[in-house]
C-alpha cells in the first residue's frame, strides 16, 4: 500500500486515466466486434433470401401450388445450413418449417410485417418465446407477378456467436488487466523516482530550517528537481556566506566602536583627574569631539541601512545642481586628499548647468562615500577625477575615476553586498556601497563599478536630468513654499519616499 502523498496521487491519476481509456477501448471493441459478427451473419442470410426471392419466379413454373410436395420442395430448394427455414403466407401464418414445427399463432416479430409490406431482407433479433434462445430472423417476400404470395423466413441461433464474442471479450479484458497492471507498476516506479528526490530535498531543507546550513542536497537530479536542489544548495551557501559576512561585520563594528570609545573614556578620565594646562585640555577635548563624531557617523550609517532595508528611508525632494554638489564634495575631502598628496579634478564635459531631481543631502552622501573610498584606497601622489557627461534619454553620467589599488575580479561582484569588506583592516562597516547603491536606485538611477587590480577603479552613476525650465519652475515653487513655511516637495516618477 502506497502511503499518502504525491506518490499515491501520481499512481492514482495514472491508474484512473489508463483505466478509463481501456474501458472506452474495451467498450468500443466489444460493440465493433459484435456488430461485425452480426452483420456478417445477416449479410449471408440476406443474400441467400434475395436469391430465394429471385429463384421463386422459376420455382412456380416448375411446381404447381396444389402439388402435395409443393412446400416440401420449397424447403429443400431454399434451405440454408445451420438455419431454420420457415415458409409463411402473406398473413404471417406458418405453412411449412424445416424443423417440422407448426406454430399455432401467426408470427408477429417485426421482420414479418415488414416483409408483408414488401421490404426485402427485414431483420429481427430477439429471444424465442418457447426456448428463450437469442436468434436472428431475416424475412423476404416471395412475389408472383408483383403480388406477395409467400414469405421466406430464416432463423438462426446467436448463442454460439455470443459465446465466441464472450471469449473474445474475456480475452481482451485479460489483456486490458495486464496492461493496467503494467502501467500501475510503471507509475509506481515513476512516482518513486519523483518522490524519493523530493523526500531527500525535504529532509535536507528541514535540516537547513533548523540552522544546519553546512548540509547539501546530493544527487544528480534532472529538470525542475535539479533546479530546486541547486537553488536550495545555493541558498544555503549564500546564507553561510551572509552569516560569515555578518560575523565579520560584528567583529569589525565592535572594533570600530571600541576604538573611539577607548579614546573618549581615556581622555575623559584623564581630564577629570585635572592638572592639565589649557593646551593639553584643548587637545583632549578635541580628540573626544573627533571620536564622538566618528561614533555618530557609524551609528548613522547603520541606521540608514536599517531604514533602507525596511523601506522607511524618506527623501526631501527638490532640484539639485549637480556641478555645485560635486564641487562641494571636493571641498569637503580636499584636506584629506592633500594629506596624502592626491590630486582631485572635476572634468565637466557637458558645458552646461545640470539639474537632477532628488534629495541633495542623500546624493551628497553617495558621492562623498565614493570619493572618500577612492582617497582611502589610493596611493600617495596619485589622482582622482570626477567626470560629468551627458547621455542619451536625458540622463547624466558621473564617473569617479581613481588610479588606486583597484579591486580583484573575485571581490568586484561582492563589493556592493552589505557588510562586505575587501580589507577588514581598513575600518568601516562594509555598508557604505550598499547604502549608496540603494540611494541611487531610489533616485531612479544606476550605479556600476569597474575595476582592475593594481590599475584603479571607476564608479559610474547614471541619474535622470530635468530640463532647465522645469528646474526654474521647481525653484520658484520651492521659494514660494519656503516663504509659506513649507517644505519643497518635488515628486518625480519612481519609488521615492517623502517626508
Amino acid at each position: 500500500m502506497i502511503k499518502k502523498g504525491i506518490g499515491r496521487q501520481i499512481v492514482l491519476h495514472y491508474f484512473i486515466v489508463v483505466f478509463v481509456t481501456l474501458l472506452l477501448v474495451e467498450g468500443i471493441f466489444t460493440v465493433v466486434i459484435r456488430t461485425y459478427y452480426y452483420d456478417t451473419i445477416y449479410n449471408h442470410i440476406s443474400n441467400h433470401s434475395t436469391w430465394a426471392s429471385d429463384y421463386f419466379q422459376k420455382f412456380v413454373r416448375l411446381y404447381a401450388e396444389k402439388d402435395p410436395n409443393y412446400f416440401t420442395e420449397m424447403l429443400r430448394t431454399f434451405e440454408l445450413s445451420n438455419t431454420e427455414l420457415m415458409i409463411l403466407n402473406n398473413k404471417g401464418e406458418v405453412k411449412a418449417s424445416s424443423t417440422h414445427f407448426q406454430a399455432d399463432k401467426t408470427i408477429q416479430t417485426s421482420d414479418v410485417p415488414q416483409a408483408i409490406a414488401g421490404v426485402q431482407g427485414s431483420k429481427w433479433i430477439g429471444r424465442q418465446p418457447t426456448t428463450g434462445e437469442l436468434v436472428m430472423s431475416v424475412s423476404t417476400p416471395l412475389q408472383v407477378r408483383g403480388e406477395n404470395r409467400y414469405i421466406v423466413r430464416y432463423v438462426t441461433s446467436l448463442e454460439e456467436v455470443n459465446s465466441k464474442l464472450m471469449s473474445l471479450t474475456v480475452f481482451s479484458v485479460g489483456i486490458a488487466g495486464a496492461v493496467l497492471a503494467l502501467v500501475t507498476l510503471f507509475s509506481i516506479g515513476l512516482a518513486n523516482s519523483i518522490v524519493k528526490p523530493i523526500n531527500n530535498i525535504r529532509a535536507v531543507s528541514a535540516q537547513m530550517a533548523r540552522g544546519k546550513f553546512d548540509v547539501r542536497i546530493k544527487g544528480n537530479y534532472k529538470y525542475e528537481l535539479g533546479e530546486l536542489a541547486s537553488t536550495l544548495n545555493f541558498m544555503a551557501q549564500e546564507i553561510v556566506r551572509s552569516n560569515q559576512i555578518k560575523d565579520d561585520f560584528i567583529s569589525s563594528i565592535s572594533h570600530e566602536l571600541r576604538t573611539p570609545l577607548t579614546g573618549i573614556k581615556g581622555w575623559s578620565e584623564t581630564l577629570t583627574s585635572g592638572g592639565f594646562d589649557p593646551a593639553e585640555t584643548k587637545i583632549g577635548v578635541g580628540i573626544i569631539a573627533k571620536e564622538t563624531e566618528r561614533l555618530i557617523g557609524l551609528v548613522e550609517e547603520i541606521l540608514d541601512f536599517s531604514k533602507l532595508q525596511q523601506n522607511e528611508m524618506k527623501l526631501v525632494i527638490g532640484r539639485v545642481n549637480l556641478k555645485e554638489l560635486l564641487q562641494e564634495i571636493m571641498l569637503n575631502v580636499w584636506a584629506k586628499a592633500e594629506q596624502r598628496q592626491i590630486q582631485l579634478q572635476l572634468d565637466d564635459k557637458s558645458n552646461r548647468t545640470l539639474f537632477v531631481i532628488g534629495d541633495g543631502n542623500r546624493l551628497k552622501q553617495v558621492f562623498l562615500n565614493i570619493v572618500d573610498n577612492a582617497i582611502k584606497f589610493s596611493n600617495e601622489n596619485s589622482w582622482i577625477e570626477l567626470v560629468v557627461s551627458l547621455q542619451d534619454n536625458n540622463q547624466v553620467l558621473v564617473e569617479i575615476v581613481d588610479s588606486g589599488i583597484g579591486i580583484s575580479e573575485e571581490h568586484l561582484n561582492k563589493v556592493k553586498d552589505r557588510f562586505f569588506q575587501v580589507n577588514h583592516q581598513g575600518g568601516g562597516t562594509g555598508l557604505g556601497l550598499a547604502i549608496s547603491q540603494q540611494l541611487v536606485e531610489l533616485h531612479n538611477g544606476k550605479m556600476d563599478i569597474h575595476s582592475e587590480l593594481g590599475v584603479g577603479t571607476t564608479v559610474s552613476i547614471l541619474l535622470p536630468l530635468i530640463e532647465q525650465s522645469e528646474a526654474d519652475e521647481m525653484k520658484e515653487d520651492g521659494d514660494n513654499n519656503l516663504l509659506n513655511g513649507n517644505q519643497i516637495d518635488g515628486r518625480p516618477e519612481g519609488n521615492i519616499g517623502y517626508e
